[in-house]
């Protein structure tokens, strides 16, 4: 297999596009969710979103990422209204149509791309009925990272839905059971293939596989 380096003078110089597709494909295969919000008026908003992060287990924390707020970023600015936002796992089926919300919608992406909100009365956001993982999420806090001008929302989960054969007994979640997709870059999507799951690593003990 060939290699080549590029350094940082290398990646500055090449024209933007080219420069996003390649820094965003370097992280390797990420999380990607449709994310359900409603601003306090009732008017529903769905956006896919691949920055998304385990932030802690106890209280149970996600986070997302969002770009600089220079521009009308309805998702963000509805968490920010409401406090409440969902996340939903996307499957084969619609990747389609949740890839299709990232466009710049004049109306409801539910109603533009085809995908049919589900309320719970645990929150007041929209979940993605077709999706099989839901998330409700609760702001909690809202990280201004300055060298960027990012900024991570942290939510606290207060409700989960998901397919009774993909959990297991021990809590771990089958994403390959449930569907889910990942991806990588800014637009390409995979299925995944489990490899092997390890007993939990300690220096005095072989691993095993479960």
């Amino acid at each position: 297999m060939e290699f080549f380096t590029l350094n940082r003078q290398d990646i500055e110089s090449q024209e933007k596009q080219y420069r996003t597709n390649f820094i965003n494909a370097l992280t390797g295969f990420k999380s990607v969710a449709l994310l359900g919000t409603q601003n306090k008026n009732g008017i529903l908003n769905l956006a896919i979103f691949s920055q998304i992060i385990h932030v802690g287990a106890n209280p149970p924390l996600m986070g997302v990422l969002f770009r600089p707020h220079t521009v009308a970023r309805h998702t963000l600015e509805n968490i920010l209204e409401t406090n409440y936002f969902t996340i939903n796992h996307i499957l084969e089926d619609f990747v389609d149509k949740a890839h299709h919300t990232s466009a710049r919608w004049d109306i409801s992406e539910f109603e533009a791309c085809g995908l049919s909100p589900e309320h719970t009365p645990s929150l007041p956001a929209p979940y993605v009925k077709e999706a099989h993982v839901k998330i409700g999420l609760q702001l909690k806090e809202r990280v201004a990272i300055a060298t960027n001008d990012t900024i991570l929302i942290v939510g606290e989960i207060v409700e989960v839905m998901l397919p009774a054969k993909a959990l297991g007994q021990d809590g771990f979640v089958d994403l390959e059971i449930a569907g889910t997709l990942t991806c990588s870059g800014l637009d390409t999507y995979h299925k995944t293939q489990k490899i092997a799951r390890f007993s939990y690593a300690k220096p005095d003990q072989p691993l095993s596989k479960k």
